[in-house]
């Protein structure tokens, strides 16, 4: 979506006659591509839906205050970012383990999520994310699969391009190291 587009849709969701249209559309425009984030993140299919809707609800509430100063889409990334993150913890929390034992969580909704039942080279990449720190996994999957700039990974996550470089540098080296182990 262009800026133009996003200008025309976040003028027609402060009127309040086109509201709810508006809204409508802004969900229909993005949710694929931030389903698909979040599902990288949380991995479970119902969790990604639930973090989805939490997402829309955040951005419905709060886009009135959208200030512009980024591009739409990188704002609800962030805003989707921020909502798995929180997801992940509440989970860390909820049941009182380590994020390892998380990610071993992860792992094992991963091999047993029959829609990730890609080739055995897919799968192999996907555990290996897993093992990523959580930073270096958002930065690849956001760098990797959503193809983003770095300026737009920065503008999501608060971070500098030179961090961000990194991160993603030492991301490809670990899943690279992963996937010739288990060959």
């Amino acid at each position: 979506m262009t800026d133009d587009q996003d200008k025309d849709l976040l003028k027609r969701f402060r009127d309040s006659s086109s509201r709810n249209m508006a809204f409508n559309e802004l969900v229909n425009r993005y949710q694929e591509r931030l389903y698909w984030h979040i599902r990288r993140i949380v991995i479970d299919h119902d969790d990604a839906d639930d973090v989805l809707q939490n997402t829309f609800i955040k951005a419905f509430k709060n886009l009135d205050k959208f200030r512009e100063d980024s591009q739409l889409f990188t704002w609800l990334y962030r805003i989707a970012t921020n909502e798995s993150l929180t997801f992940l913890k509440k989970k860390k929390k909820n049941v009182f383990v380590s994020m390892d034992e998380v990610s071993h969580q992860l792992s094992s909704t991963l091999e047993s999520a029959p829609e990730l039942s890609g080739d055995a080279i897919q799968l192999k990449l996907q555990w290996a994310i897993l093992t990523l720190p959580t930073k270096q996994r958002l930065v690849f999957n956001m760098k990797y699969f959503d193809e983003m700039k770095y300026e737009e990974i920065a503008q999501v996550t608060g971070t500098s391009v030179g961090a961000l470089k990194a991160s993603y540098h030492h991301a490809v080296k670990k899943i690279e190291a992963y996937v010739k182990s288990q060959f």
